[in-house]
């Protein structure tokens, strides 16, 4: 195991071998992969044996502070570290040599390393290969601090993730890791301020650090960035990964279906409004058309009859009186 004073190489390792992969070799065989659990549940890790005559054996050990957690000989003999002897069991499977740990605790949090000796020309050759970051989350909080807990942005907006460590604590340091849906790192940011950020979201990231704490702004955000977002450091004289124990859970909502949800009932409202002044101006339109006409027919038979009264009144008087004066 490295003591504590050899830390620094250790950790620029491991910024070459994460930040650089395919640097050792043309034949390595280079990815990561993470893998996040709760304390007390199983990991498997796959390590690719492919058959060859010059192969020794593999092995799988941790990054920080390295040490061989398991090796298995081309001849099928092995060796595992005594701490993890009675929860770890191995396998092989075809080219693959497959690797399970029982009632992972917090302290396997780490980074693992595949590594595959060959003999060649006498000498033998190390071939690094799959790199797969474990993330177990304790029942009790650690180190590691985390805001929010939930966001449920729309589909093009932006939201910012806090991460913070305790202030007992020094990091060599801190990730920012997608562990569930599509399990992949986001960005890597040192104890010197240099970062990584990895493809997933490239173009679309920015960080500020303050001391202890990063603020990480993640724009123009995509229905497939829904995840479990986890804070995980790398801490100096540690000899684990320690990591936030529920991170930050990000559902990025569809704006399409959202808007229609949203403005389903003010539709129908202005619907039922549209309809119920429609109608009452067709009713008003045809009162106002019936009482027209029920004056029209009255007004001529009224005007008739008094002008047919005072035709015959006239006769009468006219009459009377020229009989008089005869």
């Amino acid at each position: 195991m490295l003591r504590a004073s050899c830390l620094p190489t250790a950790t620029l390792s491991l910024l070459l071998l994460l930040c650089f992969p395919g640097q050792n070799g043309e034949e390595n065989e280079q990815s990561t992969e993470i893998i996040s659990v709760w304390e007390g549940d199983s990991i498997s890790i796959t390590c690719s044996m492919k058959g060859s005559e010059n192969e020794v054996g593999t092995y799988l050990k941790t990054i920080i502070q390295p040490v061989n957690v398991i090796y298995v000989s081309k001849q099928n003999t092995s060796y595992i570290l005594p701490a993890l002897a009675n929860r770890i069991k191995y396998s092989k499977e075809g080219s693959n040599l497959r690797i399970t740990v029982n009632n992972v605790q917090e302290s396997d949090s780490n980074i693992y390393l595949c590594t595959k000796f060959i003999k060649n020309k006498g000498h033998h050759k190390k071939l690094d290969g799959k790199t797969t970051i474990v993330v177990v989350k304790g029942k009790a909080s650690g180190v590691v601090e985390q805001s929010p807990l939930y966001v449920n942005p729309q589909q093009g907006q932006s939201i910012n993730i806090t991460c913070a460590l305790k202030s007992s604590h020094e990091d060599e340091g801190i990730y920012l890791l997608k562990t569930h849906m599509q399990p992949e790192r986001v960005l890597y940011v040192s104890s010197q301020n240099t970062s990584t950020i990895f493809p997933a979201f490239a173009n679309r990231l920015e960080y500020s650090k303050e001391e202890k704490k990063i603020i990480i702004t993640l724009h123009n955000l995509w229905k497939n960035d829904s995840d479990m977002y986890v804070c995980a450091g790398v801490l100096k004289n540690s000899s684990f990964l320690s990591v936030h124990r529920s991170g930050t859970m990000m559902l990025v909502k569809d704006v399409e279906l959202t808007d229609c949800r949203n403005n389903s009932w003010g539709i129908y409202g202005l619907v039922i409004v549209v309809v119920l002044l429609f109608s009452a101006l067709i009713c008003c339109t045809l009162y106002h058309v019936d009482m027209k006409k029920y004056f029209q027919k009255r007004k001529p038979n009224e005007v008739y009859e008094d002008m047919s009264f005072i035709s015959r009144h006239n006769t009468l008087v006219r009459t009377n009186t020229y009989t008089a004066d005869n």
